[in-house]
């Protein structure tokens, strides 16, 4: 009686194959350059958080460096901290959180979908939208993590409005409504190949 157990051993590749499928490996050097800006995201956090701290216990030197690191202009001297700054750092501070969540999911779901599988199956601190990533999810959850991005900085231009031109507003009012149209035609193409693929 022959063996019809399926024959899970894989016939090793040919050289051209394999030395093409080994360039994956390639991009090994960009997430890790990822990790690295992940660091400098952080170290740019603590020193905001510190400054706005120090600001609120009255240091002049760190309520300075707040205003001139968030653009905030005024024709009245800023000598204490007020809602309008404590709101902008906050919003910038966010900022900095989404763009570290972004670079996460570039890193982790690009790693996993596109280099090599990290085997977190089980692992406790998997997280939860890596169980079911590929190419398109990544796509669409890229796409929405960046309109999160681009609203807080409409929302830090609207209540800086004073210091930004007609023109500036209108601009970042147009790539807001942009990214969204693209995030929308993006998901609704996701969709369809995925109902597609469902069909055959």
């Amino acid at each position: 009686m022959s063996d019809l157990r399926p024959n899970n051993k894989t016939s090793p590749l040919r050289p051209l194959p394999n030395l093409i499928f080994a360039s994956r490996w390639l991009q090994l050097p960009l997430y890790l350059g990822l990790i690295v800006a992940q660091a400098v995201y952080v170290v740019h956090f603590i020193v905001e958080l510190e400054h706005l701290v120090m600001a609120a216990f009255g240091s002049e030197t760190a309520l300075e460096a707040l205003v001139t690191s968030i653009g905030y202009k005024t024709t009245a001297p800023i000598t204490t901290l007020n809602e309008t700054v404590i709101m902008l750092v906050v919003l910038a501070l966010i900022d900095v959180v989404m763009i570290s969540n972004l670079l996460i999911m570039v890193i982790i779901g690009g790693y996993e979908t596109f280099v090599s599988r990290m085997n977190l199956e089980g692992h406790r601190d998997q997280p939860e939208w890596l169980s079911h990533v590929n190419a398109s999810v990544l796509k669409v959850k890229l796409a929405m993590s960046i309109i999160g991005i681009s609203s807080i900085h409409l929302l830090k231009t609207f209540i800086n409005a004073d210091n930004y031109t007609d023109r500036v507003l209108i601009a970042q009012t147009s790539i807001h409504i942009a990214f969204l149209l693209s995030a929308m035609a993006i998901a609704y193409t996701d969709k369809l190949m995925a109902s597609q693929y469902e069909a055959h």
